[in-house]
């Protein structure tokens, strides 16, 4: 069974996922680099690496084949996917690398930068820094303080830091490597600021040293991935080319006068980082196959430790066979396999948008709906990354206390770990500013007038729709009539078991409670609104409402993506154990908001304990097969034959 539900996980990409395994296989001892090396030997190895890595083509597979690629972006995501079975340095360093800045140039530069830099920045001669994330600015792009401002003389831009908040902060590649970063700037042409734009800036020469006015320091040691040569940047009166713009979205010609197909700023802005969505998809994607590899470990420490047992027995039972134990993997195992099939869908809808060889097609500004389709899909990837990211810090925190002081030893993996994967929930966005991202696309479609992610211009903007959104009573109540006939409310006391695998119902009680809390937040906003309030503070008041609604609506995309994963798999096993898991995961997703559910009226206290009772049912019935199912990630084995697994001389 193992075999058939491994290549359905690996999907249409199973080719590109066997081909980074093996490579991760050849390479397993940079597994244990961050422990035996220096931190700058260890950089310089896991450098070693990606440039092995690059050389056999890999990672240029999702770039045009005009500059060396494969025009394969989903063959390179689910290569970058896989890379997070092995060292995570040695990942993010790769993404920082082809997905950021070849990135940026890719998405935001033209054909003079494509054919300039793209082949060298794919194939690892020119390596580049993504100098986005400022001291005083962190997820508040918009703010950034760092300007490029254009001086027709020379026909050059001034790149220069101008206050200490400004200075460029945990940038990888910055302190060891990089040669030239993409750094984002407030670009001022003929005295006018025109907002955020990216610029290629050299940091270093080709000997290594610091160009003339730029400084760079190194962030020094940090809680994981100490593998990544994070840096900080500061430029003082810096000046490249005119040429050094990326001016697919806005050109400064030689007389300096600025230009743009995309005439607002704010639509522009948006419109320029939305080409850029890829790191958040790739993130959450390597986030749940690091929870694979927690719980693949964890797993088989489980069903291989002995601890007590029966009373009088001279036989210790495996610690999977204890319910609370079972209890604290299993349902975290069966959300991973709903996260992967989430994520699989997130990023078949992100190469429909931006093709098999990651353009979109758009020289200029976009059309409405390939504007709206960005949009939703910016919105998807940053729930996606949000949830996926919080899922792995929350598995492999449990699987560590799952496996004891085993779980603490270095020499098990899990350490490295839960220290390398603690930056995802804040790298590539902060997932609380992610999930107001979620909401605010979920209370209204996207408007021109609307351009910031601040509390303040969310606030604005909101307040503009609340009265359009809170008076669609007609489809609110339409749908909440249709749920009352699919969602058992105090009146299930009679029958509490009724349907409590049923499809529907798992659907209609997540997509009840998504509705129900915009809604909510919806008349909450108004309310303030029309009382006068002021419209920030009615927003902040607000805010864990909207985020949590947003929450709500990633848990729904989740749980239906899954069903819909299960219900396309090859019948047989496969189906039978992917139905299982989605019982599981459907139900512990709403155990785990039962007094919310008890709140509203959609759970009795009879039909609760009757949830908690088929979680515990569904835990047994997982439980002889959950050795198969971790297997079926396919983590390469050095990854995971660590020594608490390994069958000791007693079995």
């Amino acid at each position: 069974m193992s075999t058939g539900l491994r290549e359905y996980l690996d999907g249409p990409h199973k080719a590109v996922r066997d081909v980074v395994r093996d490579g991760l296989a050849a390479n397993a001892g940079l597994l244990d680099a961050g422990l035996d090396l220096s931190r700058d030997e260890y950089r310089d190895q896991v450098l070693a690496v990606m440039q092995q890595v690059t050389a056999e083509r890999h990672t240029g597979r999702g770039f045009p084949k005009e500059f060396g690629g494969q025009g394969d972006l989903g063959g390179f995501i689910a290569g970058f996917e896989t890379l997070a079975f092995g060292d995570l340095s040695l990942m993010v360093k790769a993404g920082v690398q082809f997905g950021l800045f070849a990135g940026a140039i890719l998405h935001l530069g033209t054909s003079g930068h494509h054919e300039r830099y793209l082949t060298d920045a794919i194939e690892g001669r020119l390596l580049g820094c993504f100098a986005m994330t400022e001291t005083g600015h962190g997820s508040n792009v918009q703010a950034l303080g760092t300007t490029a401002t254009y001086d027709p003389a020379t026909d050059e831009f001034v790149v220069h830091t101008p206050t200490a908040a400004a200075r460029k902060d945990y940038i990888g590649n910055a302190a060891r490597h990089g040669r030239m970063a993409a750094v984002f700037a407030q670009l001022v042409v003929g005295g006018e600021t025109h907002g955020v734009h990216c610029l290629l800036v050299p940091i270093r020469t080709p000997d290594g040293e610091s160009m003339p006015g730029v400084t760079l320091s190194d962030c020094g040691p940090k809680l994981g991935l100490n593998g990544v040569d994070n840096g900080r940047i500061v430029f003082d009166q810096v000046r490249v080319p005119r040429t050094a713009l990326l001016d697919r979205y806005a050109q400064v010609d030689a007389d300096g006068t600025y230009s743009s197909e995309i005439e607002n700023p704010d639509r522009r802005f948006f419109t320029m980082l939305g080409t850029l969505v890829q790191g958040r998809v790739s993130v959450g994607g390597a986030a749940i196959n690091a929870s694979k590899v927690a719980l693949t470990i964890a797993i088989r420490y489980a069903d291989r430790r002995r601890q007590f047992g029966a009373p009088g027995s001279a036989e210790e039972a495996l610690l999977l066979d204890y319910r609370m134990h079972q209890r604290r993997l299993l349902p975290l195992l069966a959300r991973t396999y709903a996260l992967h099939f989430a994520q699989a869908e997130l990023v078949d809808e992100f190469v429909r948008i931006f093709g098999s060889d990651g353009t979109d097609n758009a020289e200029g500004g976009l059309g409405d709906r390939a504007e709206h389709d960005q949009r939703a899909l910016e919105a998807h990837a940053a729930g996606t990354k949000a949830i996926g990211t919080w899922h792995a810090t929350e598995t492999i925190q449990m699987c560590r206390e799952a496996c004891g002081g085993a779980g603490y030893l270095a020499e098990n993996r899990l350490a490295a770990l839960k220290a390398d994967t603690e930056v995802f929930t804040t790298f590539e966005g902060d997932n609380t500013v992610l999930l107001q991202l979620v909401a605010k696309g979920l209370l209204t479609n996207y408007r021109e007038s609307f351009g910031k992610l601040d509390p303040l211009g969310t606030a604005r903007f909101i307040a503009a729709q609340a009265v359009e959104i809170a008076v669609e009573k007609t489809a609110l109540r339409t749908v909440v009539e249709r749920l009352r006939d699919a969602v058992p409310n105090r009146n299930d006391a009679t029958d509490p078991d009724a349907g409590l695998r049923d499809d529907a119902y798992h659907c209609g009680m997540v997509r009840f409670r998504e509705e129900h809390m915009l809604a909510g937040v919806a008349r909450r906003l108004k309310n303030g609104i029309d009382a006068g309030e002021d419209v920030f503070e009615v927003f902040n008041r607000c805010q864990d409402h909207v985020i949590a609604a947003g929450r709500a609506h990633v848990e729904r995309v989740v749980l239906e993506a899954f069903l819909t994963a299960v219900q396309a798999s090859p019948k047989g096993p496969v189906q039978d154990r992917l139905k299982e898991l989605y019982d599981l995961h459907a139900l512990a997703t709403i155990e785990a908001e039962r007094a919310w559910y008890i709140e509203h009226g959609r759970l009795s206290g009879p039909r609760s304990k009757a949830i908690t009772a088929l979680v515990n049912e569904l835990c047994a019935a997982v439980r002889p097969h959950a050795d198969e199912l971790v297997e079926a990630f396919g983590v390469p084995g050095a990854a995971v034959d660590v020594p608490m697994v390994v069958p000791s001389q007693h079995e």
